[in-house]
């Protein structure tokens, strides 16, 4: 289950950066009449010359800078604290003088909060999941905003109109 939930997060933050990226797809406009032959030759050798000042390549595909949060084990859950509270109802029941009962009793009791344990530590991983893959869309816009200023920079000093 937890491996899934990398997995997830991890498929979910490839297919989003390129939407991402698409989308901050400098346009480039010839001011001072360049052909387009000329302005193909100007932005290839801008993006390589981006690429290299930035150190970010908008070609490639995006990985992660770290390594997901560490899952958290989730504990016994309602089974386990169900077995919990019914050895401590058992007990208490031993020396009420009804073990039954104060088994079944402590058993619904560890269940129900053995059950919600288990949900808080859940979310709790779900919330560092979504943290982490928050800290990579937000590293890679940093890097792509980075390029971005490169490229417009090697463009405009080539006279073209950078938007």
């Amino acid at each position: 289950m937890k491996s899934v939930k990398i997995v997830l997060v991890c498929c979910a933050l490839a297919l989003l950066v390129p939407l991402v990226a698409q989308a901050q797809d400098p346009i480039v406009y010839p001011s001072k009449g360049q052909s387009n032959e000329q302005m193909e030759k100007d932005k290839f050798e801008c993006y390589n010359w981006a690429k290299q000042q930035s150190g970010f390549d908008p070609m490639q595909v995006p990985t992660a800078t770290s390594a997901p949060p560490p899952q958290q084990s989730e504990g016994p859950g309602v089974v386990g604290g169900a077995a919990r509270g019914g050895l401590g109802g058992l007990a208490i029941g031993a020396i009420a003088g009804d073990a039954g009962k104060g088994a079944a009793i402590g058993a619904a009791a560890g269940g129900l909060f053995g059950g919600m344990k288990s949900n808080s530590s859940r979310s709790q991983n779900e919330q560092q999941q979504q943290q982490w893959a928050n800290q990579q869309t937000a590293n890679y816009a940093n890097q792509r905003n980075n390029y971005n200023r490169a490229y417009g920079a090697c463009l405009g000093g080539r006279g073209y109109t950078v938007n």
